[in-house]
């Protein structure tokens, strides 16, 4: 590779003129920067006795304890400076005493600590547990309520009321159930309740109810008579189920006989029965038979001779609202029959 031009070695002239600067430089304590000399070039003309060369000063450096650090040269931080200089000194020595000072609050630290670890971790486990807890609790306290309210003398029967009997005597039905009376009320025997009721026939139906701590309340529904039957000794006053409610000899006041031909068990005396419940209570007491021989001939007679052709006992509600507005228009003596078989068009004849 050939040396650009111009930066040919110096003649040797020239290296005795530069010695002396060179000399100064190693004096100063600096290198002395090498000079380029261009070399003449092969088979080529030698160049003058100028020589294009740099001459560099050397730079000194000062030294390393004369440079002030860098922390040095900062700016005093003035939220420091204001602080006031701790008094304690930095390596105190530490006492036994306050070495132990030092151990127990890091025991205690270290307490805390894995206690806040451990609740960390374990909180599902003992939420479970607390809802486990709870559930038991209440079941046991449901428990003991209930075992004390069976066996406890606190809730033993005192008091047996009767509500809606009036032609039966509630003293009869209070004797009757005289034998559950200091028994607790959830250990009451309602099977012989119910037994002890079934004898009476008046009663259609009860319902029994438990008043804590010492009260059974009984209410009745009596049979509602709906006309009497010809017997051979007199009149027995039935429901509508064919019970009978009361036996006499005179017929009973208010009441309508009942002319069933086959007896209380046919269909013709549950129609007649049906028809008569279903009369209002103003009609019912001015009848004075009812005659039914099948379910589709049922015969009404008032006390004045008038009739009423009534037909089956289907729609009864609807022929009774006929009938009293027909008694209403045209009243009972004034008619000799109201025929209300079709209600849809009622005939008076």
């Amino acid at each position: 590779m050939k040396r650009p031009e111009g930066y040919d070695r110096p003649p040797a002239g020239a290296e005795r003129a530069a010695g002396p600067k060179t000399t100064a430089a190693k004096s100063a304590g600096a290198k002395p920067a090498a000079a380029k000399t261009a070399r003449p070039k092969p088979g080529g003309r030698q160049s003058s006795g100028r020589s294009d060369h740099t001459n560099t000063e050397p730079i000194t450096l000062p030294a390393a304890d004369t440079i002030a650090p860098v922390s040095r040269l900062r700016a005093p931080d003035s939220s420091l400076s204001s602080a006031p200089a701790s008094t304690e000194p930095r390596d105190s020595a530490l006492t036994p005493a306050g070495a132990r000072r030092k151990l127990r609050a890091a025991r205690r630290a270290r307490k805390l600590y894995e206690r806040e670890e451990v609740r960390r971790f374990t909180w599902r486990s003992r939420r479970r547990r607390n809802v486990w807890l709870a559930a038991l609790g209440t079941l046991a306290a449901l428990v003991t309520f209930v075992l004390v309210g069976t066996f406890s003398p606190l809730m033993a029967l005192r008091t047996i009321e009767v509500v809606g009997a009036n032609r039966v005597p509630s003293e009869k039905i209070r004797s009757a159930l005289d034998d559950q009376l200091g028994t607790p009320l959830p250990l009451v025997d309602f099977d012989a309740v119910q037994k002890e009721l079934s004898a009476f026939t008046l009663i259609q139906s009860y319902v029994t109810e438990s008043r804590p701590p010492n009260t059974l309340v009984v209410r009745v529904v009596e049979r509602e008579p709906v006309g009497a039957l010809v017997t051979e000794s007199g009149f027995d006053l039935v429901d509508a189920a064919g019970v009978v409610i009361q036996s006499s000899a005179e017929r009973p006041a208010g009441y309508a006989t009942i002319d069933a031909r086959a007896g209380v068990g046919s269909a013709g005396f549950r129609a007649a029965a049906a028809v008569i419940a279903a009369l209002p209570a103003d009609i019912r007491s001015t009848l004075d038979t009812v005659t039914a021989a099948t379910t589709d001939d049922v015969t009404l007679t008032f006390v004045g001779g008038a009739r009423v052709v009534w037909g089956s006992a289907e729609k009864s509600d609807f022929k009774a609202v006929v009938l009293a507005a027909l008694i209403v228009s045209h009243p009972v003596g004034s008619v000799g029959e109201y025929d209300v078989s079709s209600p849809d068009s009622a005939v008076l004849r």
